[in-house]
């Protein structure tokens, strides 16, 4: 009897035990995807923890705590939402916490996320390796490690291996993500070393190195300055030891003051970069950045040193820019926005439709910011510095670009006192190459910019002292000084009905121009000052100035010129006292006026040129194929006008 109960009761426990191993195995989550986090500092984490860092974790990205910590009531072994801090009681923000908030962000709703850290501020890898942690903490362990190094019972390999194998109970080991090396900064054996400590973790943990890559972070870059840089190039060449291991760049992210350890926004972009990775391996893909054909090529509006605009030989636009931290950037360029993709560094990549020749301002719009593009040169439009492009032409447009052998004109800088104004302001002013070289008088046109454009906008955009420079050197065009002033519009229009605007928009620089530009001019350079040799132009609201000034001051103009210009149902029989209505007054005092405009735009031009025609006013007029409102309208404008100026009394 005795016997059958002791078989009985063997039985009952050898149910027990396969009932409990097989309750065992069923608690493990199959969607619980575990990470093994290690390494030193910038892995324990050494920012400040921010108050947007303690929100918004979703429950599905969990930790469990290699070591208890008594102010936030965790006990060493146990799962936790993983609120920072993730490694011990004292240390800050690491890339971990952004690693898993940006893994469950991409992964589907039933994958959970849970991570481990064990890290130790300072230390050397040799502190994971088996056969020397031992020593490491005797001998060459410094006395402020030696706490933290406690907190792991000095064995912090034994830590993670301990902790991982409780994990394992209850998800799947997916990865194993390293920051580490700048305490080993030279040491080109660290790679091997990395490598073992690798190897026994696949060992102790019976995992399988193609189902658990290895993910190693480069160390600060901090813009070259980095204490440790010298280190990546070692961290770099680990996938040549580890065929599964991958390496985290950390261009761009941004450091502390130290320029060894990252800042709060660094490990968050950091980790965000561990997770997207991973993400990739595990076949979620997130980014599928834009190809960048080879025949792309850099424009010339591009700052020295930076690859980004490109233009392919059929006028698609490239365009990048680094914003970490955005969760939306499009590029707005020819009045179309187009969206960009990310890549796994932060940077942001948009590709446009076929962009029309010419000059084009553009610009960023991240999370809804309208920003100008770091790496392109600024111009003044839109009231406001904006990025430019210019999609090149071919030989057509030779015109507008230097060429070799042509004598140059200089563009110069002119401060003047306005009396109307009661304020210094300035003018660019345009001579052409003979004036250093004779004392000849010059006559003067008057070339102004449109609305929320600036005086340097006809110099710059326009490209206008090449266009004359050229045209003066085949004997196109008479020589002649170019006026550009700002004209009071560099701010656009707001508000008020068209008439009100008509009225007092940019009407403040007539008085400026007639009582104190003219006359400056006319005292500082060698200039023919009668009517006879003074034109004025301008493109659209500069070309409705043009109007207002000249068809009001005909004993001081007699050329005048608007290209698209904002003329907007003017009434020809009321306007300017009626001139329009006295064709023979206007024809004997004009010697010339042009009136142009692009095919792609609708200012009224072609409706203005009919009406003064029919009024019996002599008015010649150009059209410009394919463009629309903008720059390269405006250069085949001048290019016309300019041929036309100071040839007949």
């Amino acid at each position: 009897m005795k016997r059958k109960t002791f078989f009985l009761k063997r039985i009952l426990a050898c149910a027990l035990l396969l009932t409990s191993t097989i309750a065992t195995h069923a608690a493990v989550d199959p969607n619980f995807y575990i990470f093994l986090c290690f390494g030193q500092s910038n892995m324990e984490g050494n920012a400040k923890i921010e108050p947007q860092d303690l929100v918004g974790i979703d429950n599905r990205f969990q930790m469990m705590a290699a070591v208890d910590n008594n102010r936030l009531g965790r006990k060493k072994g146990e799962w936790y939402t993983a609120v920072p801090p993730l490694c011990r009681e004292n240390t800050g923000l690491t890339p971990v916490d952004y690693f898993g908030r940006t893994m469950v962000e991409h992964l589907p709703k039933n994958i959970r996320v849970g991570v481990i850290n064990v890290a130790v501020s300072g230390c050397h890898i040799e502190t994971f390796m088996h056969e020397y942690v031992d020593d490491y903490v005797k001998t060459r362990a410094p006395q402020w490690m030696k706490n933290m190094l406690k907190a792991y019972n000095d064995k912090p390999y034994d830590r993670l291996v301990e902790i991982a194998r409780k994990a394992q109970e209850a998800g799947v080991i997916k990865g194993i993500l390293l920051h580490q090396g700048e305490s080993n900064t030279g040491d080109e054996t660290w790679p091997e070393k990395v490598d073992s400590v690798y190897n026994r973790l696949l060992t102790d943990l019976h995992l399988k190195a193609n189902d658990v890559p290895l993910l190693a972070g480069e160390v600060v870059r901090a813009d070259g300055r980095g204490k440790c840089i010298s280190m990546n190039s070692i961290i770099d060449a680990l996938p040549e030891t580890i065929h599964t291991a991958h390496v985290i760049s950390s261009e761009g992210c941004t450091s502390g003051p130290d320029d060894i350890h990252f800042d709060a926004e660094g490990y968050r972009e950091l980790g965000r970069r561990y997770a997207y990775k991973m993400l990739s391996l595990l076949g979620y893909s997130v980014f599928k950045p834009a190809a960048i054909p080879s025949d792309a090529v850099v424009a010339s509006t591009v700052i020295p040193n930076n690859e980004f605009p490109k233009l392919d030989a059929a006028r698609r636009g490239y365009f990048r820019l680094y914003a970490p931290s955005a969760k939306s950037v499009k590029v707005d360029i020819c009045g179309k926005k187009y969206d960009m993709k990310r890549d796994e560094k932060g940077f942001w990549t948009g590709v446009t439709k076929p962009l029309v020749v010419g000059f084009h301002y553009y610009f960023f719009w991240v999370d809804g910011a309208q920003v100008t593009d770091p790496a392109s040169e600024t111009f003044f439009g839109y009231g406001r510095q904006a990025s430019g492009i210019e999609v090149p032409e071919g030989p057509e447009g030779d015109y507008y670009r230097p060429q070799q052998d042509v004598a140059k004109g200089q563009v110069r800088s002119l401060q003047y006192y306005s009396s109307s104004a009661n304020a210094w302001r300035r003018a660019l002013v345009y001579t052409p190459a003979a004036y250093e070289n004779d004392r000849k008088r010059y006559p003067v046109l008057y070339l102004q910019h449109g609305m929320g454009e600036d005086e340097t906008g006809w110099s710059r955009q326009g490209l206008m002292q090449n266009i004359m420079d050229n045209l003066i050197a085949k004997g196109e065009a008479v020589p002649m000084i170019v006026v550009m002033e700002s004209g009071d519009v560099k701010a656009p229009f707001r508000g008020g009905s068209n008439d009100a605007g008509r009225s007092t928009y940019g009407a403040s620089f007539y008085n400026v121009l007639l009582n104190d530009l003219i006359p400056t001019i006319d005292r500082t350079f060698r200039t023919k000052s009668d009517r006879d040799h003074r034109a004025m132009a301008g493109l659209s609201w500069g070309g409705h100035q043009t109007f207002d000034v000249v068809f009001t001051h005909l004993d001081k103009f007699s050329y005048a010129g608007a290209f698209s210009g904002a003329i907007f149902g003017l009434d020809i029989n009321k306007t300017y006292n009626g001139i329009f209505t006295r064709p023979n007054e206007v024809n004997s005092k004009l010697h010339y006026l042009f009136l142009g405009c692009g095919t792609a735009e609708d200012m009224g031009t072609a409706k203005l040129v009919d009406d003064l025609r029919k009024a019996g006013v002599k008015v010649d007029s150009f059209i410009s194929e394919g463009t629309a409102h903008e720059w390269l309208t405006w250069r085949r404008c001048l290019k016309v006008f300019a041929t036309k100026l100071f040839k007949s009394k």
